[in-house]
């Protein structure tokens, strides 16, 4: 089967999709870097592999997209957050995962890890997961609250899954969520663009990963401004 996107077609995909959802992505918000975070949820090796019976094909069509989004969040000195979605090999947290997937990404093996052109550096916070969203009984919450972070940026896979589980959960917690349209990857388009047409419905801002960064970047420049 031809994956739905890639990192070639992904720019114009993006545009389409924004086109397709924009009567109800009608919540525009303006970042404020100086309390946003980056989330890079699950882009781990287990779902990028396509011999992976959980293979995520958007997920490789956005890696370098996130590569440079992430660069940009390093250079601002914003926070940058990775998640692993990962069970104990005896599968003793898989619960009803457990026999609802086939497979299962088990902590500790290669496979697990994220993926090398995007990999966390030793002083960024990972999330170890075992359900779809980020902050289920997890310490996300307590990080983002230390932080004082109030803008979340979501990417990673599954955009269905995962990325609008986290989103829905950020916003409940009365987050501003910036979802990426070309961020964000699933295994096919139609759940892909219907996961990005409810959450600007009634959770998000969808938008890419370009207005991201030329938001940073107009905040450096003015900060730099400020000081002359």
């Amino acid at each position: 089967m031809e994956p739905y996107v890639t990192s070639e077609n992904i720019d114009r995909k993006a545009q389409q999709w924004l086109e397709r959802i924009a009567p109800f992505n009608q919540h525009r918000m303006q970042l404020n870097p100086d309390k946003a975070a980056l989330l890079v949820i699950d882009m781990q090796d287990f779902f990028l592999d396509p011999s992976s019976p959980t293979f995520t094909c958007g997920g490789l069509a956005i890696i370098p997209t996130l590569k440079r989004l992430i660069d940009t969040f390093r250079k601002a000195k914003r926070p940058v957050i990775f998640t692993r979605h990962v069970h104990n090999p005896n599968l003793s947290d898989a619960g009803i995962m457990g026999w609802w997937w086939e497979g299962m990404c088990l902590e500790g093996s290669p496979e697990s890890e994220v993926h090398k052109d995007i990999a966390p550096l030793q002083s960024e916070k990972v999330i170890l997961k075992h359900r779809y969203s980020a902050f289920y009984n997890t310490d996300l919450e307590t990080v983002l609250r230390c932080l004082k972070v109030e803008d979340i940026v979501v990417s990673g896979i599954m955009t269905n899954l995962c990325c609008e589980s986290t989103a829905r959960d950020a916003y409940f917690r009365d987050y501003r969520v910036f979802f990426l349209a070309d961020g964000t990857g699933a295994i096919n388009e139609e759940m892909h663009l219907a996961s990005l047409l409810n959450l600007a419905f009634g959770f998000a801002y969808v938008t890419t990963a370009e207005d991201v960064i030329q938001q940073l970047g107009k905040s450096d420049h003015s900060t730099a401004s400020d000081q002359l």
